[in-house]
């Protein structure tokens, strides 16, 4: 029996409110800088269709900015977001074999929270390669310096430093106040539908946030969601997700329309997605150019035309 077939499919949960954070990506225009234009106006169209913007995450390039763009990134989000919440990467640069560095990530959450954010604590080489245990009582202490957090999960096939925790961990994670939720990325459904159970179980206030960019109808099951591929069209994740909660059979259609996008985007490399990000947001006029980070990969231009397919299948729904 596989470990998907031992997992039992949870019941769906109709006409949910869905809480939505969608990682903003950070534009680029032709002279290769920051497009900061182009950044404002995505932040303020993912609170425009009632999600809540997450920077400074991998959508946004955070493990290859400087100190000064992360900086930068915070203020603006903090101006256009004017009071209304946003959550924000506390992101630290290690090595294997690092020891874990509560006073570094103490420093990235208090700039955070300095702009009005909540950080989401991504994982590190000293964080993931600790035991158990002591993964548990790090999480712990990070608790003691901030008023909130988001945690966050991911597989290797993201970032290299990354852990998908065992399930005991994940209780642990959830029994502390002050974390309010978790972003899971895995990209399996059984994983997640594991931790669904157990939030139900231990803590139902909790938000299980899927990061399963190929399965973004597990918020029919109850999750939550951070994504990347909500920052290719926040103005339709907002649309669909209104959708299910009002009972909209094209909810449907519109959400496999997306995971089409999804599936092509989130293609080995999965790190290319953020140039097939800014390739489909240029395609729908959203920013100025489709060039992605000067240090990131590269998706081929022969993608585009299929993009461009995907933008015309979506026209119905919102701008196209």
């Amino acid at each position: 029996m596989s470990v998907a077939d031992s997992v039992p499919v949870p019941s769906i949960i109709r006409n949910r409110k869905i809480t939505g954070m969608s990682a903003v990506l950070l534009p680029f225009a032709a002279d290769h800088s920051v497009d900061w234009k182009s950044f404002d106006l995505h932040v303020e169209r993912t609170l425009a269709a009632g999600l809540i913007p997450a920077v400074n995450m991998d959508t946004g390039y955070v493990n290859l900015l400087d100190e000064s763009t992360k900086a930068e990134v915070l203020q603006r989000t903090q101006a256009i977001a004017a009071g209304k919440q946003f959550v924000a990467g506390a992101f630290l640069a290690d090595e294997p074999g690092a020891k874990f560095d509560l006073d570094e990530y103490s420093r990235r959450m208090h700039d955070i929270e300095a702009a009005g954010g909540v950080p989401v604590i991504f994982q590190s080489y000293g964080m993931t390669q600790q035991s158990d245990a002591a993964i548990v009582e790090s999480y712990q202490s990070i608790a003691t310096r901030c008023n909130q957090f988001v945690g966050f999960e991911l597989g290797t096939v993201f970032l290299p430093f990354g852990k998908v925790y065992s399930l005991d961990v994940y209780r642990e994670l959830m029994l502390i106040g002050n974390c309010i939720g978790a972003k899971h990325s895995s990209l399996r459904r059984d994983q997640e539908w594991q931790r669904l159970a157990l939030r139900n179980e231990v803590r139902p206030d909790f938000m299980v946030l899927t990061g399963n960019d190929l399965a973004i109808d597990m918020v029919m099951y109850g999750s939550d969601y951070l994504l990347g591929l909500s920052s290719f069209c926040p103005d339709l994740f907002g649309k669909r997700d209104a959708m299910w909660a009002a009972g909209d059979s094209d909810f449907y259609q519109l959400n496999d329309i997306m995971q089409h996008l999804g599936f092509f985007a989130f293609r080995s490399p999965v790190p290319a997605y953020k140039h097939t990000c800014a390739q489909f947001l240029h395609l729908r006029g959203m920013i100025e150019t489709s060039l992605t980070h000067p240090k990131a990969m590269e998706r081929p231009n022969s993608d585009v035309p299929i993009l461009a397919a995907i933008v015309e299948m979506l026209a119905d729904y919102g701008e196209g």
